[in-house]
């Protein structure tokens, strides 16, 4: 009897233990697929905003959803399903690249349907006003005790009164003068903030965003590790995390 009783225990342990750890994946699930998503940041196009080694939420249910906010993007159906709000200017958002939909890229609305977009001289115009931008302390690059030279860094404040800061690598920059880019109905102009060092819709790689490519609006970061390092060696983490990064908001 004490065997019998002994094993009916173990496999209700075992049982109970597995329907825990279902449970745990469903609703883990639920939440990457309607709530949040965590990304990390591979490239430094978003500086000095978003750095390499940055680990964020992105919330989903913000603009709504479409077919690349499900796992595995299935095409159930086209269009979004319309959200709270539409993206704003100042925005910080992941989206999938329009040419190449396996690849999520993650920058800042600059335009929204129907805006006139240009770079005269690095400044950025909307619908023919400049942004007001203003020169801020340099940004020093100090990675793994590395100082590197300082870059210029500026202060920009979109007409809805979102500010936000930009580098500016070099003068005279490959994309500091462009054409007029008229945005469509349902799409965005995105820009990284890393202004000449970043691929985003002022060249055609990336172009005009649709909406139904965004994915969703960065949040938070919730983890941080120096570029290089990596985030599941754990006994690094005295010395490798940005500890005053953990948990800010991107803005």
């Amino acid at each position: 009897m004490s065997v019998t009783s002994g094993t009916k225990r173990k496999e209700g342990g075992i049982s109970e233990t597995i329907r825990v750890i279902f449970h745990a994946l469903v609703i883990a699930l639920v939440i990457r697929t309607f709530l949040f998503q965590p990304f990390n940041i591979p490239s430094g196009s978003m500086k000095a905003t978003l750095l390499v080694g940055d680990y964020l939420f992105v919330s989903k249910y913000t603009y709504g959803y479409s077919k690349f906010s499900l796992p595995l993007s299935p095409p159930i159906f086209d269009g979004r399903i319309p959200g709270a709000w539409l993206p704003e200017r100042g925005d910080v958002v992941v989206f999938r690249l329009p040419k190449d939909t396996s690849t999520d890229y993650i920058k800042r609305v600059i335009g929204l349907p129907g805006d006139r977009i240009q770079v005269i001289d690095g400044i950025v115009n909307i619908n023919g006003t400049p942004v007001k931008r203003e020169r801020v302390t340099d940004f020093v690059e100090t990675e793994m005790g590395v100082r590197e030279a300082p870059v210029k860094r500026w202060k920009e404040t979109l007409p809805n009164g979102v500010s936000f800061e930009t580098l500016d690598l070099v003068d005279n920059g490959f994309a500091d003068n462009t054409q007029v880019y008229t945005v469509p109905p349902d799409n965005y102009f995105m820009m990284g903030d890393n202004r000449d060092n970043s691929t985003d819709s002022r060249f055609s790689q990336v172009g005009f965003v649709p909406f139904e490519n965004i994915v969703g609006r960065a949040q938070i970061i919730f983890f941080s590790v120096h570029e290089g390092e990596r985030a599941w060696q754990f006994w690094r983490w005295p010395v490798a995390v940005r500890w005053n990064r953990l948990f800010t908001i991107v803005r």
